[in-house]
């Protein structure tokens, strides 16, 4: 045997020999006559991630990473604001999705726009149709948790600031005032327990956007101050989770975004 073909079955042999060794890897050997000696690699996939809300979250990365279908057809039913009418659209995540707006803002015409799990490129990607199409007067932005719990791979915080920067540019391009939003406060993201402490993280991505906001003349509400406990987390009162918030919670949110939605309506008419 030359040295050639020596080196290719030595390389052959250390990779079967690791793979069986791997953790959450294994090869099988299917049952179907004449394949019981191929090779099958299967990949375990982590215990937290198993279930059918994974499966469709995968599937959605898969055929239609922004899930621009989630609000298509309602966007074409809603259509233009009436005439006079201050549309304000809230674009998100779960945190978004989960806000009951006509209950903790009665009478508003208020639209809400997020989507469980999303980070902020999906949420760039839709945000001409979910956000620009409805032609508000202002735009709510709350992104950056699950950017932090990496759920469509890991990030960096300059990715995630361009997202956010890209998002308030584009609305106000557009007439659109801008309402950015400090990201909650968390110490642990259950859906993804790899990412260990992600609480200092939050802090710098809220200082840079508070410094934006300040730069380009947006509006910033700070949730994160006055929902945070000492360790840099939601506490119990305001979260069942750590995450998300209770009504408690939102009843603490929702007169921060007011006054935030009132001081970008009166930039908006100056």
């Amino acid at each position: 045997m030359n040295q050639a073909k020596m080196r290719s079955s030595l390389f052959l042999a250390i990779a079967f020999a690791t793979l069986n060794a791997a953790p959450g890897l294994s090869v099988q050997k299917p049952g179907a006559a004449g394949e019981q000696n191929r090779p099958h690699l299967m990949v375990a996939a982590p215990v937290w991630q198993a279930g059918p809300y994974w499966a469709r979250f995968d599937h959605r990365l898969l055929v239609d990473f922004a899930d621009l279908a989630h609000y298509r057809a309602a966007d074409l039913k809603l259509g233009s604001p009436a005439p006079g009418q201050n549309r304000v659209v809230f674009m998100g995540d779960s945190i978004t999705e989960g806000w009951n707006l006509q209950k903790y803002f009665p009478g508003k015409p208020y639209v809400n726009r997020g989507i469980s799990g999303q980070t902020s490129p999906q949420m760039l990607i839709r945000f001409h149709q979910d956000v620009i199409d409805l032609k508000p007067k202002v735009v709510v932005i709350l992104a950056g948790t699950n950017d932090l719990a990496r759920n469509t791979g890991p990030m960096t915080l300059a990715e995630t600031e361009a997202n956010l920067m890209s998002m308030a540019q584009l609305a106000s391009s557009n007439g659109i005032a801008v309402v950015l939003c400090s990201v909650l406060p968390s110490v642990h993201f259950w859906w993804h327990p790899e990412v260990k402490d992600p609480a200092p993280q939050i802090a710098r991505l809220n200082h840079w956007i508070k410094a934006y906001v300040a730069k380009k003349g947006y509006v910033y509400v700070d949730y994160y101050s006055v929902m945070k406990d000492a360790a840099g987390g939601l506490p119990r009162r305001l979260s069942p989770d750590g995450v998300h918030p209770s009504p408690a919670g939102y009843a603490l949110m929702a007169p921060l975004a007011h006054a935030g939605i009132e001081e970008a309506m009166k930039e908006k008419r100056r």
